[in-house]
């Protein structure tokens, strides 16, 4: 090869198939300059510039990375391998949405293909999509069915839309390959909790300490398990301990916060919700538990304040309201007490309606899933009548209508629902999202 070279040193084929060969001797400083002078010397060689690009991925040097497999896939589209490719440079990368579009027209061009439908699944469970994701990572796992990385990815993704039962099974399998992985012992030990099976998950998330003794996430999660079954001692441990090995980790401090507050430790209490407030201001909730733990403290100007701070960022929850009202009325306030008792009162209202609204809305759902139509539309409406700002009802409520073939008005439904949607957006609401 370096003979042809010396004989054509301007050929950037042969500098392409050179830097082919020392990367896969894992030369890849050398790989990189022979790359490099092949895509300088034909710009337009789709080959140099996916080898250039991988071998950026291959160092974590993302950016490049994408640049490089861009223009390989600019000027080969219907290379399948290229587009893969490019959609795992851009997943890396945190452009999920790029490597969604990427990824689904290189399905198109080749739809056999089990590593493009698995790296799409794996870019759908990260945009928030396991549904669309679960039955790609069930054709790969058809077809790797001894490859440990798909099951647990299927079990994550059936975690993710409540099938813990059925995630079970897989991670069970991927176990099965693979006993000494922690993130897999913590995985299935997570779905064991969500089935509420405290014994095995805790089971799980002690075996995954075996191999992984450091893990903060796993002590957190032991010490999830261990409250839950009334043991708040050893809970503490944990919650500690993984405190202790990642202080900037903000769920330890907050949940050992709430369990001390409900232990009656109410200035271990203080420090600790101080702490989860610190790491993540934006917890609107811990908040709230502050501005009750300072008032069992006798501190209620601090009380009042982290209040304050919980209803900025909890705008629709009665309680901060009931607990401001109350430290207002014993610092003489009465008028200040009165205006909060009358917020409250108001988004209680609010909240029973949106749960006669939920309830309406899963039974209409329910019903036009059994192919009963018009029922369905008769909870549906009373869904909207219980909740008139309640967008996903309005949504809902138009496709029953289309169902029934009243298009006119299921237009009008999905108008509605259109127009709630971006005031909630406007007013920096973050829209409902009901199961």
């Amino acid at each position: 090869m370096e003979a042809a070279l010396n004989n054509s040193p301007d050929n950037a084929a042969l500098h392409d198939s050179l830097g082919t060969i020392l990367a896969q001797q894992q030369t890849y400083s050398d790989a990189t300059v022979q790359f490099q002078r092949a895509v300088s010397l034909e710009p337009s060689l789709a080959s140099a510039h996916y080898h250039l690009g991988s071998i950026f991925l291959n160092q974590g040097n993302l950016a490049d990375a994408v640049s490089e497999l861009t223009k390989a896939n600019d000027l080969s589209k219907e290379n399948a391998e290229y587009a893969s490719q490019l959609g795992r440079a851009l997943r890396a990368n945190d452009q999920e949405d790029e490597a969604l579009t990427v990824l689904r027209h290189a399905l198109v061009v080749d739809p056999a293909s089990t590593d493009i439908k698995y790296e799409l699944a794996l870019a759908l469970q990260a945009n928030d999509n396991p549904r669309e994701a679960i039955p790609l990572f069930q054709q790969v796992a058809a077809a790797r069915p001894q490859d440990s990385a798909v099951l647990t990815n299927l079990g994550l993704a059936l975690v993710q839309t409540g099938d813990a039962k059925g995630a079970i099974l897989f991670y069970l399998r991927a176990l099965a390959l693979d006993e000494k992985n922690p993130t897999l012992r913590q995985d299935l030990g997570v779905a064991y909790l969500q089935q509420s099976d405290l014994n095995h998950a805790i089971e799980q998330f002690r075996a995954g300490l075996l191999f992984e003794p450091d893990n903060s996430h796993l002590h957190y999660d032991l010490g999830l398990a261990l409250k839950l079954k009334d043991d708040p001692t050893a809970a503490v441990a944990e919650f500690l301990r993984a405190e202790q090995l990642d202080p900037k980790l903000p769920d330890p401090p907050y949940t050992l916060g709430v369990l001390y507050m409900q232990l009656g430790r109410f200035a271990e209490s203080q420090v600790e919700l101080e702490n989860a407030t610190a790491l993540r201001p934006n917890n609107g909730e811990a908040w709230a538990l502050l501005g009750n733990v300072y008032k069992n403290n006798n501190e209620p100007e601090k009380a009042a304040s982290a209040l304050r701070r919980a209803i900025d960022l909890l705008p629709n929850q009665p309680s901060p309201h009931i607990s401001l009202a109350a430290i207002l009325s014993q610092q003489g306030d009465s008028e200040g007490a009165a205006a909060e008792r009358k917020k409250a009162a108001s988004l209680s209202r609010i909240a029973v309606s949106r749960q006669r609204a939920n309830f309406a809305l899963d039974s209409g759902r329910a019903l036009l899933k059994q192919g009963k139509t018009a029922d369905a539309i008769f909870q549906l409406q009373n869904a909207v009548e219980a909740d008139p700002n309640y967008s996903e009802a309005h949504s809902a409520l138009a496709d029953a209508l289309d169902r029934q073939g009243r298009s006119a008005d299921a237009a009008l439904e999905r108008q509605k629902a259109k127009k709630l949607l971006a005031n909630t957006s406007s007013a920096g609401e973050v829209p409902s999202a009901h199961p």
